[in-house]
């Protein structure tokens, strides 16, 4: 399926995406690993949840972890432009039968909750407490230094439909892989902030999460993390990287939290603004498509992810597979 045309034009107007909710098993745990390593600042905290934010963000929080007896993920969450792209987008998501409601969410104004056609927890916003800026308080960074949470990529059992639904309201492909067999994509990347994505699909058992991801400095923070992670007992929890990718040209590190909710720390990919950009075309067996320097990803890249709160499972559609280090 040829990845289909933006529409410049949509029935209302996603900013960027702009925070996760984790649920996690152990929050004195989750606190040490997202605040007193990877740098996040705590914004609030109680006895049931943990706000953060990183250190360019002026918005109240970009991750909340919630205390739950099991992980998993409980919901997306995106700025709309204003608060009548969030009626517009609430009759977006009832005519296409998804689930719509409105919810009260601390630190945030209006929000809607619902869902996309694979079950993928969702909410949008307008407004959320402003917080004083800090990206000049450099006294406060630490761990890896982290300026802003850039992007989600997500399992998906159909990548084609994924694509279709996220494109309907405005996501743009910047770079995809085909399977050259099938013509179907086995992965895309789709953004609206202006960079390579915000939101990204990934084929395979889904709906799931398959990595938050943080927009750091420079590549020597992340050198500066492994260090720090290889001599405080985080060791194991190192699972791919330091590398290149080839798409998207980012330099990457993916990393697992205690419940193993998996984080991409990231840096320097490229400006996608043109509305005429060209999406890139990489064959699912390019060496190079996963890491320029050419090392593929291990199993567990492809194969482990977090599950959505509610969301049901579905086996993928495609079974083409790429290239898996041995």
């Amino acid at each position: 399926m040829p990845v289909p045309n933006p529409v410049l034009y949509p029935p209302f107007n996603v900013v960027r995406l702009s925070h996760v909710e984790l649920a996690v098993t152990d929050l004195a745990k989750s606190r040490a690993f997202y605040a007193d390593l990877l740098g996040l600042q705590v914004t609030h905290e109680d006895e049931e949840a943990i706000y953060l934010r990183a250190m360019e963000e002026r918005g109240h929080h970009c991750v909340i972890l919630r205390k739950a007896g099991a992980a998993c993920v409980n919901v997306l969450g995106f700025k709309v432009y204003a608060e009548a792209d969030l009626d517009a987008a609430h009759a977006f998501f009832a005519g296409q039968d998804l689930p719509v409601a409105w919810v009260n969410r601390p630190f945030m104004g209006r929000t809607l909750r619902t869902a996309d056609p694979f079950g993928t927890p969702l909410e949008f916003y307008a407004r959320m407490d402003r917080l004083a800026p800090i990206h000049q308080k450099y006294a406060l960074y630490h761990g890896v230094k982290p300026l802003r949470i850039d992007h989600f990529n997500c399992y998906s059992p159909n990548v084609d439909a994924s694509v279709a639904f996220y494109n309907a309201f405005g996501f743009r492909v910047t770079e995809y892989t085909e399977d050259e067999d099938s013509k179907k994509l086995w992965a895309a990347w789709m953004h609206r902030k202006g960079g390579v994505h915000d939101m990204a699909f990934t084929n395979g058992r889904g709906p799931r999460l398959h990595h938050l991801a943080f927009w750091v400095p420079t590549p020597l923070n992340i050198i500066d993390l492994l260090d720090l992670m290889s001599t405080t007992g985080y060791v194991a929890n190192i699972e791919r990287g330091p590398g290149r990718h080839g798409i998207s040209n980012a330099f990457f590190l993916y990393i697992l939290d205690p419940d193993g909710h998996r984080t991409e720390i990231y840096c320097s990919d490229y400006q996608t603004v043109d509305p005429d950009l060209e999406p890139i075309k990489w064959d699912l067996k390019d060496p190079q498509r996963q890491t320029l320097w050419g090392a593929p990803a291990p199993r567990s890249w492809f194969e482990n992810g977090s599950v959505f709160a509610g969301a049901s499972l579905s086996e993928p559609e495609l079974k083409a597979q790429p290239i898996i280090a041995p």
